[in-house]
């Protein structure tokens, strides 16, 4: 059957007489099928969620503090000239290209030589890919699997510190890879029982972090920095320094 059919009440009646449903029946599915409507519009995945679904989650707000990332992005590390030649050429190898790449070019090319360059593995702590998480919060479901995740585990992540999201070339109507790490965070601030948490998302060349920060009275703050080009080396540079920062500020057993 090619075309689609309308349910509407006349359908359903109709349907009814054929099947010989009583109301009563009839009235006991639909209450079945209108909780179990609600409670679907209550599992809030990673991959399509938005800023206006994250809002009925929490009372979250974007912020803006010129200051806020200075304490992260002022870390005192200084590059060996072998990172300096790594990054260089990483740049000169990708340059032409790093633009039309899709998504899994895109990490195995460029992304994952620059997580594996600063090697996240630390006493108990490692980097993840495509692991699970979800948490239950303010009767929501929020489940996912990030991209990337640093946290304390053995046979999966227990301890979520920081989540890099979403490979993307580019925005795209399934989802937005900000609010994707949005919820990544909510979810890891959750089971952490902790106020504040730091991720960042790519899009294309661009690399933006970000810090989540949950008050006193119930509400949420997000800042979202200026975004680091990487095909610049200097702007690169700082993307690593900013990762190794990750590791040594905010990875804390």
């Amino acid at each position: 059957m090619k075309n689609n059919i309308i349910f509407d009440n006349a359908a359903i009646d109709r349907l009814m007489k054929i099947a010989n449903i009583k109301q009563e029946k009839y009235d006991e599915w639909l209450i079945n099928e209108t909780n179990l409507s609600k409670e679907k519009e209550k599992i809030l995945s990673f991959g399509r969620v938005t800023l206006s679904s994250l809002k009925k989650v929490v009372n979250i707000e974007l912020r803006y503090n010129k200051i806020k990332f200075d304490n992260w992005f002022n870390y005192k590390y200084k590059l060996e000239e072998e990172e300096n030649i790594f990054l260089e050429n990483l740049i000169e190898k990708n340059r032409l290209y790093l633009t039309l790449y899709n998504e899994q070019t895109l990490t195995i090319k460029f992304i994952g030589l620059v997580l594996n360059k600063v090697n996240f593995i630390k006493k108990d702590i490692k980097d993840w890919y495509g692991y699970k998480i979800k948490c239950k919060l303010n009767n929501y479901i929020l489940n996912g699997e990030p991209d990337f995740t640093v946290a304390t585990g053995i046979e999966e992540p227990e301890t979520p510190y920081f989540f890099l999201q979403e490979y993307k070339r580019s925005v795209n109507p399934t989802g937005n890879p900000e609010f994707q790490v949005l919820a990544a965070m909510l979810t890891a601030m959750t089971l952490n029982k902790t106020n504040k948490i730091i991720g960042g998302y790519i899009i294309g060349r661009y690399w933006n972090f970000i810090i989540l920060e949950k008050l006193e009275n119930e509400k949420y703050e997000y800042f979202v920095s200026d975004g680091f080009d990487c095909l610049k080396f200097d702007d690169l540079k700082q993307i690593y320094i900013n990762l190794q920062a990750v590791k040594f500020l905010y990875c804390k057993l």
